[in-house]
């Protein structure tokens, strides 16, 4: 049986409970697929949590985007930063998915113990992705190759934070 996993997109308010950011770069044009919705659907599959699942996408719900970057850069930053989990998917393409602020989050949000990185080795610029994945084992964070790997990688860190909360409060009854 599968949990209840909630969309909450850029701007939107963001409830409590356990969560999944959804990092990585985003799409500049129309002609470009994001990977955000595969994503959604792999953690709507295997989330069997006792609480809904809420996945925070940085994307904006019915394509309307942001005029002030400054609102956009506050609930990114608040969001990655309440999460649960960080998953970080980075596709590399220079043409299509550069991903340049996405290594800038990925450097800030490293050492949370909270991320999770995928890189696919076959994607147009794997070279790119080269630091990161030295970053990311430095650190000690999941390194994952598959979209679906990473999606388990990160709902393990949602798994061990619900066993960790639920220890903490048994100690202190």
């Amino acid at each position: 049986m599968t949990g209840t996993v909630r969309q909450v997109w850029a701007r939107e308010e963001i409830p409590s409970g356990p969560s999944v950011f959804l990092a990585g770069p985003t799409p500049r044009a129309a002609r470009v697929a994001s990977w955000r919705p595969q994503a959604v659907d792999l953690l709507a599959e295997r989330w069997d949590g006792p609480q809904p699942l809420t996945v925070l996408l940085p994307e904006d719900r019915g394509g309307f985007r942001a005029a002030d970057y400054d609102h956009q850069f506050a609930w990114e930053t608040a969001a990655r930063a309440g999460a649960t989990a960080i998953l970080f998917w980075i596709p590399r393409d220079l043409r299509t998915l550069p991903g340049f602020t996405t290594n800038v989050e990925f450097g800030h949000d490293v050492t949370t113990g909270r991320t999770v990185l995928g890189c696919p080795p076959d994607c147009p610029n794997p070279e790119r992705n080269r630091y990161l994945l030295h970053l990311a084992r430095h650190y000690g964070a999941p390194v994952r190759e598959t979209l679906p790997e990473t999606v388990a990688a990160a709902l393990a860190l949602v798994t061990a934070a619900a066993g960790a909360d639920a220890s903490a409060a048994e100690r202190r009854r």
